[in-house]
């Protein structure tokens, strides 16, 4: 039985004042989400038209998961996000997917490409998981070949944090006996006037 693979993009829909808010504090509310928007599109629209995956985009508030985004590609799924912190919400959609390894990422990685993915599906061909760390402790791509799944991957983690990687891998070791945990390349996310002036410069 073949089994898909699937890239689930996590996302909050593009409304004025309730995205980028570090960016905001210097920019503005309007230009934050013109940045916003500039990232989703150089995410969303080459890694959905690729066949290799099938791709879904898990919009927050749950209301706006159909309207959000409206030019996004006809090929990209939908899903509300639903309830609860950060990791309850991963934590549902990992386990309601049907079969297959997944792989998650967010809209704000300028540097996020179809090969980086396709590395990262490559992987847990024989991994268990697979990590791309960020500077800040944290992650820009997480993803599970759920051979077994991992009931509480998401479980009490200290989001946002230099300890967000470290409670992760916590996870799951405690759920499977000497894993197999493939670590990508560090990439930086744009969320702030500082990363985002980098990446200008860039």
């Amino acid at each position: 039985m073949s089994l898909t693979n699937h890239l689930v993009i996590f996302a909050k829909a593009p409304r004025l004042g309730t995205v980028k808010s570090r960016l905001a504090a210097d920019l503005g509310d309007v230009e934050a989400l013109r940045i916003y928007r500039q990232l989703a599109a150089q995410t969303m629209r080459p890694l959905s038209r690729d066949p290799r995956w099938q791709t879904t985009l898990a919009l927050t508030p749950d209301r706006h998961a159909l309207s959000g985004f409206r030019w996004s590609s006809p090929k990209l799924g939908r899903l509300a996000q639903g309830g609860g912190d950060l990791g309850a919400r991963l934590g549902r959609i990992y386990r309601d997917l049907s079969a297959g390894p997944v792989v998650f990422i967010g809209t704000d990685l300028p540097d996020i490409n179809t090969e980086k993915v396709a590395r990262a599906f490559k992987a847990l061909g024989h991994h268990d998981a697979v990590i791309g760390p960020a500077n800040d402790g944290g992650y820009w791509l997480i993803g599970f070949r759920r051979r077994p799944k991992i009931a509480t991957a998401f479980d009490n983690i200290r989001w946002s944090s230099e300890h967000t990687m470290a409670d992760t891998i916590r996870n799951i070791k405690s759920e499977i006996q000497h894993p197999q945990i493939k670590m990508l390349e560090q990439l930086d996310d744009i969320d702030d006037i500082e990363s985002y002036r980098k990446w200008q410069s860039r």
